[in-house]
């Protein structure tokens, strides 16, 4: 029974507008106790708000837009804190931290993507939330490379 209210709960969430459902699933992401998982979370949370803002712009929305690229960085925020507060050295555990480092560099690409797709005067819209991103990923990078400084 248990089961069913699951699916059907699931199954309901998928036809619901995303737009709205974006902040529940970072604060769904907040309430994963295990940090690695959390920075998953968020990063799903974070390819959903890139969807969001596809969408926003194929709609005309500009607000929309501006919304879900807020999303995407306090989703790879969320994403980076957790990791950080494993405590963990990622070059002696990179399981999250490969996962994240991939996981940003593949939502790098689809933010570079979609701002071709903009027209000219609307690309600026990304280039906030498309530094940060880099960042993040870099900083992941840098500590799979190099280890936690001590």
């Amino acid at each position: 029974m248990r089961g069913t209210r699951t699916i059907l709960t699931l199954l309901a969430l998928g036809f619901a507008s995303t737009a709205p459902l974006l902040h529940a699933d970072l604060k769904a992401a907040l309430a994963e106790h295990d940090l690695g998982k959390r920075s998953k979370l968020a990063l799903d949370n974070a390819n959903a708000a890139l969807k969001t803002a596809r969408e926003a712009y194929q709609k005309g929305d500009s607000a929309e837009v501006a919304a879900a690229a807020l999303e995407i960085e306090e989703s790879v925020d969320l994403a980076w804190d957790s990791l950080e507060s494993t405590g963990k050295n990622p070059r002696k555990s990179p399981r999250w931290f490969k996962h994240a480092e991939i996981e940003t560099r593949n939502l790098l690409k689809k933010l570079e993507t979609l701002q071709h797709d903009f027209g000219f005067e609307d690309r600026p819209a990304l280039d906030k939330a498309k530094a940060h991103v880099q960042k993040v990923h870099d900083d992941l990078l840098t500590g799979l490379m190099e280890g936690k400084s001590k």
